[in-house]
């Protein structure tokens, strides 16, 4: 699979792993971590959930990793987990957290003092397109038909997220309806704490349409209960062919939120090049391949500096992106 590098129109979002390691070893040429912990920044069930239980799952299998374990501490737009990690640094070295674009664009908006500088940057793992669904029962079949029907009532054809305003679904949304020709600014967005309740929310027709990460709509897809109108890919992803691109329907707009791993500040060198080779390994075993691919996800892997240098990118467009639709 090849690595997603920034465009001017692929914004990559950053999800961070928190990671607790143990003692590493060396057993069959692996170099094999006795213990992880994830540090998960939001509730069961969600995008970054399902990152960091996705990656023990591989690293377990693949006998890179001994044993994984894993930590929900939801609050703060992810802000409770990042003051934690910070905060409890010297007795957190074997711990990593998992993140997504949110590190980015909730520093940019100040919902939490703290930034991507404040940690140590590990190494970035996934992407995962975003989409836009509508209930199983809904007429709305294609992108084309959604503008129609906004066209015709805005105020009545809200799309609903899991994040704030100005959060990320809130801003895929927006770039979406942008390049479909709309006044981005206009759109009625309505926030749920979860996706859990946005897709409530969906199923009961409060909103007109749900934006989410494509990993996420896909199970809900396979199942019946949403149909999804658009995905922000290139081209159609293997793991959900039917779901259609924005570009296909005339929409030129791509996005890819990007997920990875930080750790405590002051993590020694010597483990933060441990659980970096750990990772890259990963890439190179069909336990990885098997997750992957199950989630739709696309490998981008940056490590060390070159994260540091990625981000800050993003943090450029993201920002400058988030002044024209009116969000900073």
């Amino acid at each position: 699979m090849k690595t997603i590098s920034m465009t001017r129109r692929v914004i990559l979002a950053a999800a961070a792993a928190t990671v607790s390691f143990g003692a590493m070893a060396q057993a069959d040429g692996h170099q094999v971590v006795d213990s992880m912990h994830f540090l998960i920044p939001g509730g069961a069930g969600g995008g970054w959930d399902g990152t960091a239980r996705g990656t023990g799952e591989a690293l377990t299998n693949a006998g890179l990793v001994g044993q994984a374990t894993y930590e929900n501490m939801s609050g703060g737009g992810g802000g409770k987990a990042i003051g934690y990690l910070i905060e409890n640094a010297d007795s957190q070295h074997g711990t990593l957290m998992v993140n997504s674009t949110p590190i980015v664009i909730r520093s940019l908006t100040g919902v939490f003092p703290q930034n991507f500088r404040d940690l140590t940057l590990v190494a970035g793992t996934i992407g995962d397109y975003a989409t836009i669904v509508v209930g199983k029962d809904s007429p709305i079949n294609t992108m084309d038909e959604f503008l129609t029907a906004y066209r015709a009532d805005p105020s009545g054809t809200a799309i609903g997220g899991g994040s704030v305003p100005g959060g990320m679904d809130h801003l895929v949304a927006a770039m979406v309806m942008k390049a479909a020709g709309e006044d981005p600014t206009a759109v009625k967005y309505i926030p749920y704490d979860a996706g859990g309740e946005a897709m409530a929310a969906l199923l009961s027709g409060e909103i007109a349409a749900l934006s989410t990460g494509f990993s996420e709509a896909v199970d809900l897809a396979n199942a019946g209960e949403v149909k999804i109108i658009g995905i922000t890919s290139a081209e159609r992803n293997d793991t959900y062919p039917d779901a259609p691109t924005m570009i296909e329907q005339g929409i030129d707009t791509e996005f890819v939120n990007w997920r990875g791993f930080f750790a405590a500040p002051g993590l020694p060198d010597d483990k933060l090049a441990m659980y970096q080779d750990a990772i890259t390994k990963m890439y190179d075993t069909p336990e990885w391949e098997e997750v992957r691919n199950r989630n739709g996800w696309v490998n981008i892997h940056n490590s060390g500096d070159e994260f540091f240098s990625f981000l800050e990118n993003q943090e450029q467009v993201i920002g400058d992106l988030m002044k024209e639709l009116g969000f900073l």
